[in-house]
């Protein structure tokens, strides 16, 4: 059994790790210093935790001084109230924000980590996807390694994106044509990509959602091949898989989300942010309606924050895991390994 890591040789195999993490935090906020970005403090406890149907938070509660109480949660990202200060009117914003998240422990997860988010208002969806890029190479150069690696899948983090639409990625990795199964409204055919599935040699359970064979796929077939030898821009991902981002102009199918991946590893999440107050609200309803059924639970959604949709500029933004980029950059193999305190 490995020693707990405040035991002083424990400490001391990690120490060079969690120095390097210091270093990559404070190079970071002079990079966005440079480029007029406004670093907030965003509350962890907030009305709502978000309302992706597979994300959980931590939930509690405050008790007034006459005992009354109301139900708060940990946020499970700044997202929501980042994007409140935009309406406010700040106009390019980040945050290095711990954010919480129940239910995933694991190499690449710990119930709290460090979140870099940021946001750049009136500038194109393409302007944080190279944000991104710019920030991994940033930890490259800090870190002095060539490559970074996580079993077995070796990448150069400085080489040239490659950029792939989901679309494709599954048609190169799973042999499936995705977009077959979802119309230009954004409905999906469940047994459409079920049969697609099968054919693929990816497991089909009856009471599977279009989502749940989505997600498998992904995961068994795609991600794993994603960031081999040079970072992977997967972009373009069907708009039920993108619950906060707007659409993309030229296919309604498809929106403006981004993930960017190294060495098989998901490091960031980017959108074109989605204005539209009322579609919002759809989406955000939907997926609750879908943890219910999974998870026999909802949370409530943040009013406050659907009308401030109406007084937000156009946006685009990313969240990225700071604690996976630390990981690489050091050559850890867990996340828990990056992390100065972690839980255990």
């Amino acid at each position: 059994m490995n020693s707990p890591w405040w035991n002083p040789d424990r400490h001391g195999e990690r120490r060079p790790r969690l120095l390097l993490r210091n270093r990559m935090l404070s190079e970071m906020r002079l990079w966005f210093a440079a480029r007029d970005f406004l670093e907030v403090d965003p509350s962890a406890l907030q009305i709502s935790p978000g309302n992706e149907a597979h994300l959980h938070a931590f939930a509690t509660h405050a008790v007034a001084p006459d005992l009354t109480r109301q139900n708060l949660y940990l946020h499970t990202s700044p997202e929501l109230a980042m994007k409140k200060l935009l309406a406010a009117g700040e106009r390019r914003l980040y945050a290095l924000a711990h954010v919480f998240r129940n239910r995933e422990r694991g190499a690449l997860h710990h119930p709290e980590f460090t979140m870099l988010e940021w946001y750049r208002t009136e500038e194109t969806y393409d302007s944080v996807v190279a944000d991104t890029v710019a920030l991994v190479r940033l930890a490259a150069t800090l870190s002095g390694r060539d490559r970074f690696s996580f079993r077995g899948r070796v990448a150069d983090p400085r080489a040239e994106p490659e950029r792939l639409s989901v679309h494709d990625a599954f048609r190169r990795h799973a042999g499936i044509e995705l977009l077959a199964t979802v119309d230009a409204a954004g409905e999906t055919d469940r047994a459409a990509l079920a049969e697609a599935c099968r054919g693929a040699g990816i497991r089909v359970a009856a009471d599977d959602t279009w989502s749940d064979l989505f997600s498998r796929a992904l995961v068994e077939r795609v991600e794993p091949r994603l960031g081999i030898d040079r970072p992977t821009i997967l972009d373009r991902y069907p708009v039920p898989e993108a619950a906060l981002a707007r659409p993309a102009a030229d296919d309604p199918r498809v929106a403006e989300r981004f993930e960017l991946y190294l060495c098989g590893v998901e490091l960031a999440n980017g959108f074109g942010e989605l204005t539209d107050a009322d579609e919002q609200r759809r989406r955000f309803e939907a997926e609750m309606v879908e943890k219910a059924r999974v998870y026999g639970e909802r949370y409530p959604i943040d009013e406050e924050f659907l009308a401030a949709l109406a007084l937000m500029p156009p946006a685009s933004g990313v969240a990225l895991g700071f604690d996976r980029l630390a990981m690489l950059a050091s050559g850890a193999e867990r996340v828990d390994d990056v992390i100065w305190t972690p839980v255990a």
